[in-house]
């Protein structure tokens, strides 16, 4: 459950829609994992305490669980401090017990006192409220070491001439999934499973951030999973093929599960007056703070259909080729769509201070709008009465905006690489990434005006194909492929 704990989209929106859905299957048990990504986490309750300690002495336990997953924005000297001599001394117990063959222990969360933290900090951000009672009353487990410091342990005692990844206690348990390479080993009879997103940090390793960092860990995690037999649940067939291309004795335990849309994204029948509103209340609060004047609602008005306007879905980082699609936008604002608004949504990422100074002469005049933290009600909203939805990266696992905007109705004008040949199929209009010309070329066949038949001929493919990543596509192959794996016939992942 580890990227449950961090953003909207991307994995971690994948870790709460596949946690949902393996529960709704009736002959799955699942438990969830709790571990930080940098955070020793307080000891959850073991065995004895839950025979032997009295009910507020349990409750205290639970409590600092949940203190201890938390990052304080302002934290004092005596917590970064406290903070990093626990970083520093994890890998020290790693090694101790690795040496003595020793498994790390995994206790116990009763999330029966702490609904509020584990809705608010594990799901609320991609499910809606009427999976509250479900996830709130489910079982967890702690992992007590940060999973960073799992991947440093490996790859400092790699120099000594053994990687020593930490074997978890998984007894108990037929299969155990990991999102992304992991870090560590399983006790057999357990089965890793591995939820196999991209190759990125390998095969484009220019555009990710701590790239040394990041490759390292992601190769060498990756590699002793492979070595371990572990399978790999890959999110698109380019990801499979992108896999076996490095590890080819991978080819038979490699399977493609591509990830689950949210139920929030459907065909809503609504007008487009909320539009400018949503687009001035979510403006991206550090660009207001950079000094750029807030743009009046009345810039997004339009004509008596509403706004016009492109959109993008994307945390702002340069593998996500931002800065084409606004030359593309430009080219088309100055040739035939004077009015052509566009709308870009999502969280500042790595090195995205380059590209937002390319946004800031728009941003102050008007046309381009940058917002954060759009709750999903809205981005339906959004998708819905785009002229298009614009997925322009130059590399992806998967692309979950391209399909909520199929799911919601829109149109799709997406990059010619070949996960969104796999993903998107002939439901979205294709371009040259690299090229901007060849970008507003694409988005003029699907938005000019005499375009109606290529409109509703995209629309049409976009039901069909959007409707194979619902759950009543994805689960039953969950379910086959978890049965195949489990000795006892019920997996319990």
């Amino acid at each position: 459950m580890r990227p449950a704990l961090d953003g909207h989209a991307g994995i971690p929106q994948e870790t709460r829609l596949l946690f949902r859905g393996l529960q709704q299957l009736d002959d799955i048990i699942v438990e969830g994992l709790l571990q930080s990504s940098n955070r020793v986490l307080a000891k959850g309750l073991s065995e004895r305490a839950l025979a032997n300690d009295t009910e507020d002495r349990r409750i205290n336990r639970l409590s600092r669980v949940v203190v201890s997953l938390q990052q304080n924005a302002k934290p004092t000297l005596a917590e970064i401090a406290t903070g990093r001599l626990s970083l520093v001394l994890a890998p020290f117990g790693m090694l101790g017990r690795g040496l003595l063959g020793l498994p790390q222990s995994l206790t116990r969360f009763d999330p029966a006192h702490f609904k509020d933290f584990v809705w608010r900090g594990l799901f609320a951000k991609t499910l809606p409220y009427e999976d509250f009672d479900t996830v709130t009353s489910a079982r967890f487990r702690v992992a007590r070491v940060p999973w960073s410091a799992m991947h440093a342990t490996a790859l400092a005692t790699r120099r000594l001439g053994y990687a020593m990844y930490p074997r978890i206690d998984t007894r108990g348990f037929d299969v155990m999934i990991a999102e992304t390479p992991y870090p560590g080993r399983v006790l057999a009879p357990t089965r890793l499973v591995v939820r196999y997103h991209d190759a990125i940090p390998l095969l484009m390793p220019h555009t990710i951030s701590d790239r040394s960092y990041h490759q390292a860990s992601h190769y060498h995690a990756l590699r002793r999973n492979v070595a371990d037999g572990a399978w790999f649940a890959c999110v698109s067939d380019a990801t499979r093929r992108d896999l076996i291309s490095i590890f080819p004795q991978a080819e038979k335990r490699a399977v493609t599960i591509h990830n689950t849309v949210s139920g929030h994204y459907f065909p809503e029948q609504s007008a487009p007056d909320r539009i400018p509103e949503i687009v001035k209340s979510r403006k991206n609060m550090a660009v207001r703070t950079a000094g750029h004047a807030s743009v009046p609602t009345s810039d997004m008005r339009g004509g008596p259909g509403g706004p016009e306007y492109l959109l993008m879905v994307s945390t702002i980082e340069p593998r996500k080729n931002h800065l084409t699609l606004v030359s593309a936008w430009e080219q088309l604002r100055t040739e035939r769509f004077p009015s052509l608004h566009l709308v870009l949504v999502g969280m500042l990422g790595w090195d995205h201070k380059a590209i937002v100074k390319k946004f800031r002469p728009w941003l102050a005049r008007g046309g381009l709008h940058l917002l954060e933290e759009v709750p999903a009600g809205e981005l339906r909203l959004l998708y819905r009465h785009a002229q298009a939805t614009v997925c322009p990266s130059l590399g992806e696992g998967f692309d979950f905006s391209g399909i909520e905007a199929m799911r919601c109705g829109g149109l799709v004008s997406a990059s010619d690489i070949p996960v969104h040949r796999d993903i998107f199929g002939d439901a979205c209009d294709y371009f040259n990434p690299y090229s901007a010309s060849d970008l507003a070329q694409s988005l003029t066949r699907v938005i000019a005006p005499d375009a109606g038949e290529r409109r509703d001929a995209l629309r049409e493919c976009g039901r069909e194909i959007s409707a194979r990543y619902l759950p009543q596509s994805t689960l039953p192959q969950w379910r086959d492929f978890l049965a195949s794996l489990a000795p006892s016939g019920a997996a319990r992942p």
